[in-house]
């Protein structure tokens, strides 16, 4: 019996990953691709396999996501969200079936975890650990901020037991590098916007783990030194040293990434004043 869900998958030159991508939902009859005008094969190996292509050119991740949800006309209630070098696998397949199945299901999203790799191996402690929502009702969900977006579900939440796959660094450093480097001038517009809210953030005690990462994102960016406090957190305080030279250069990235977000505030902060860089 194929699973009643509908896959939605974005893509921007994914021709390096998609195809293994829709190989792992190769089960599901409803599989629709919104890409933001591959230059490369993406496109034509998404057809290939089956997938419904839909074509907006990106803007930022909630505005994108946004559109997809008012916008896709999914074939089933229950959509999963991948991004291409993510795959699902056969017992969260499973348990995401029987979830769309139970005509009694009165949640609306499912929160899920990521098992990750990198360097060759999997990247047990260091990783996030945060639950990331991707099984959901589309009419009940929104998305907020320009990266990182926080999915708020309209209803009640549950979370799923099993994970997927994430290839995090499957295109290299070089393009973890260079993708990282604009996600950091989005971080630091909203950082600027949190440390210009004047009353405590009060998600800081939700019970709603995407909304307590936020708040934990916006508390951090009040502490000094923080790409070597995210440093001695994940490496120390999260074990990242049991996961071997791969943990370690993960963290150091990890640390860079912050590093960048503290220097483009600065850099946008002088901008607003019109003092030189």
């Amino acid at each position: 019996m194929l699973p009643d869900i509908s896959i939605f998958i974005l893509t921007l030159n994914e021709e390096q990953n998609v195809d293994i991508c829709l190989e792992s939902v190769r089960d599901f009859d409803d599989v629709v691709v919104l890409d933001s005008f591959s230059s490369d094969k993406t496109v034509e190996l998404a057809e290939a396999k089956g997938a419904r292509v839909v074509q907006r050119k990106f803007d930022n991740w909630a505005a994108h996501q946004n559109w997809a949800m008012a916008n896709i006309e999914f074939k089933h209630k229950w959509v999963f969200y991948l991004d291409a070098d993510e795959r699902m696998t056969p017992e969260l397949q499973a348990e995401i079936t029987a979830i769309a199945a139970n005509e009694q299901e009165q949640r609306r999203g499912f929160s899920v975890g990521r098992t990750n790799y990198f360097m060759g191996r999997t990247i047990t402690h260091c990783y996030p650990a945060v639950p990331i929502m991707r099984f959901f009702q589309p009419k009940y969900i929104r998305y907020e901020r320009l990266v990182n977006p926080i999915a708020l579900i309209d209803g009640e939440t549950g979370h799923l037991s099993h994970r997927f796959l994430h290839y995090n660094f499957s295109k290299g450093l070089t393009e973890w590098f260079d993708k990282h480097n604009k996600y950091a001038l989005s971080e630091a517009k909203e950082g600027l916007k949190a440390l210009r809210e004047q009353d405590p953030d009060v998600s800081l005690f939700s019970k709603d783990p995407a909304l307590k990462r936020v708040a934990l994102k916006n508390l951090a960016l009040r502490l000094p030194g923080r790409p070597f406090v995210k440093f001695l957190y994940l490496y120390i305080l999260r074990r990242g040293f049991l996961d071997g030279k791969a943990g370690f250069t993960y963290c150091i990235l990890q640390s860079i990434y912050e590093y960048l977000i503290d220097l483009k505030m600065w850099e946008l902060k002088r901008t607003e004043k019109g003092l030189p860089v």
